[in-house]
């Protein structure tokens, strides 16, 4: 796996037409806020606060399958009902957006890269982004809800690929977990690892200052 540095070969985004993105510790440092959602579910119920081996599972799971490993079985649909009464605009001050983002952004839409999202979200995806003004960088933005087998199967990064009408190797994934890995090499595109030295990745990106630098200095001109 190669390192994002002031070294790297400069041909890294050549033939990339879109990057997709995941959401969570990608665009937005949410493992505060994470932790604080799902440990008022385990307080609704009784229950201790997560431990790191659940807050790391739920980090990068969708809501179903969070809850199921947060409760009883047997109170799942009291622990759902929950979950649709809560009003998430609670958890938007634990959220951060992770510095440099934006800036990058920028760069790529005025260098006419598509960008995407594939995340295990569900119906909290539009409220982030709009909270942070994000809304207008991502089509297609694809949740759990919006389709019938969510990540890491394949079926989201392909409806990009439809919209965008690219093949995949025209684009990247971006992603910090092994979730994001298996849906990366399921749907037979590139993957790229936010800030995760632990995958098995092409690059791995340690911020997006570092990522912005890389594309100032070898495409401002070219591109």
């Amino acid at each position: 796996m190669l390192y994002l540095n002031s070294l790297i070969r400069e041909d890294l985004f050549d033939g990339v037409s879109g990057i997709i993105f995941d959401c969570d510790g990608v665009l937005i440092d949410s493992l505060a806020a994470n932790t604080w959602y799902y440990n008022t579910f385990r307080a609704h119920f009784g229950l201790p606060e997560m431990d790191e081996e659940l807050r790391d599972y739920t980090h990068s799971h969708n809501i179903w399958e969070s809850i199921r490993r947060l409760v009883p079985e047997d109170r799942f649909d009291e622990a759902w009902q929950y979950k649709l009464d809560f009003d998430y605009r609670r958890v938007l001050p634990h959220i951060v957006m992770e510095s440099g983002l934006r800036e990058v952004l920028n760069w790529m839409r005025s260098a006419g890269l598509r960008l995407g999202i594939n995340t295990s979200r569900t119906d909290t995806l539009d409220l982030v982004l709009e909270h942070f003004g994000l809304t207008e960088y991502f089509h297609p933005a694809i949740t759990s809800f919006k389709v019938a087998r969510p990540k890491p199967h394949p079926e989201g990064v392909h409806a990009i690929l439809e919209a965008w009408r690219m093949r995949p190797e025209d684009v990247v994934y971006i992603g910090d977990s092994r979730v994001d890995e298996v849906n990366a090499l399921a749907a037979d595109v590139r993957f790229w690892s936010f800030k995760n030295p632990n995958l098995h990745a092409e690059l791995m990106i340690p911020d997006y200052w570092t990522l912005l630098g890389f594309l100032r200095r070898n495409y401002e001109f070219t591109w």
